[in-house]
């Protein structure tokens, strides 16, 4: 009984941590100058994250099992896997731009599970028989980690196309390299316009596209985009300040990184799911709803990626990609159950 009523408490007191923690950021985005929202943004999403762990182990000590039974428990789940992958990304970035996108998603969720599920909902159950297995720790939770790894990506990815919204920036490089958006302080314009940046000789793009400056002797500079075969071409309309401009360098760096680390996870989930399938029903693949949907949300990443590493592109158009991935994977974890039913549709909707 005292589990219970921990975990009642915990719940309600995970989603007001992360309410404040999203008007936090929101400040911290609103007021640059107050440098201290962001520390309290993160100690809030840590917080959040250990007392959704806390709920999570309290669950798991009362029922028995792996709390990844039912919907309440797998929301609760994601949203730890989200406030993780946050706190990583944040770290890796040091942008508070970051808890912006994140906090509000997480927030929402928690949300959803303590104020609109049903109590009946909310309890611990015993196991349906398609459950009791190993395999549940080892598919359910690789997949939900995946999931929350490909939200936080798609998020920032969203972030960048909101940053960069009215400027056509369209970068072809390696993403393996070092980024491509920095400019040393120049704003980036069509090639041959002036800009006042006097006494510059040369800018490098961190080895991506190499401009080299002529003073014309009034204080301006003349930029000349010097390119070769193996070097990209940096396109935008319009200029973007360098503030901005070092900003959707960040996002795109860190999204691309972060759905990096979510794709490998979402792959061995489905070969886990596979393999799960074969012992429990006699097949390893079943064109079940859910398995289509796995399907596609891979597919989608694939392309990201390939689009990445193999093409070279960053910028709009992967980050465009990579938006579409974020419903995607709410399709295939929430959607296909909640529209249809499958093999999967046990667990209340899990």
């Amino acid at each position: 009984m005292n589990l219970v009523i921990l975990q009642n408490w915990l719940d309600n007191a995970s989603f007001a941590v992360l309410f404040i923690t999203m008007l936090v950021y929101w400040a911290g985005a609103a007021f640059p100058n107050l440098s201290v929202t962001a520390a309290l943004g993160t100690a809030g999403m840590a917080i959040a994250n250990l007392s959704i762990a806390t709920l999570l182990a309290a669950r798991w000590i009362e029922a028995g099992y792996f709390p990844l039974s039912n919907l309440y428990e797998s929301l609760f789940f994601l949203t730890w896997g989200i406030t993780a992958v946050h706190l990583i990304a944040e770290n890796t970035s040091r942008s508070r731009l970051v808890g912006v996108v994140t906090a509000p998603v997480a927030m929402g969720i928690t949300a959803f599970a303590t104020m609109t599920l049903p109590s009946e909902m909310q309890a611990s159950e015993p196991l349906v028989p398609a459950l009791k297995s190993n395999w549940l720790m080892m598919h359910v939770s690789v997949m939900m980690l995946s999931y929350a790894a490909l939200m936080v990506g798609a998020l920032l990815a969203i972030a960048f196309l909101i940053v960069t919204r009215g400027k056509n920036i369209q970068l072809q490089g390696s993403s393996v390299g070092n980024g491509g958006y920095r400019t040393n302080g120049y704003q980036l314009r069509k090639a041959g316009e002036l800009i006042s940046q006097p006494s510059i000789a040369t800018a490098e793009n961190n080895g991506f596209a190499r401009y080299e400056s002529n003073n014309n002797g009034n204080g301006t500079a003349v930029l000349d985009l010097v390119t070769t075969p193996e070097t990209p071409t940096v396109v935008s309309n319009e200029t973007l300040s360098p503030q901005r401009l070092s900003l959707a360098e960040t996002l795109d760096n860190i999204s691309y990184r972060i759905i990096g680390l979510g794709f490998p996870l979402l792959t061995i989930g489905i070969i886990a799911g596979g393999v799960w399938a074969n012992e429990a029903w006699g097949s390893y693949w079943s064109w079940d709803p859910k398995e289509t949907w796995a399907l596609i949300t891979w597919l989608v990443f694939a392309a990201y990626l390939h689009a990445r590493i193999t093409r070279g592109w960053q910028g709009r158009s992967p980050a465009i990609l990579a938006a579409g991935g974020f419903v995607v994977v709410w399709i295939c974890y929430l959607g296909v159950n909640l529209l249809g039913k499958g093999l999967h549709s046990y667990g209340w909707f899990l």
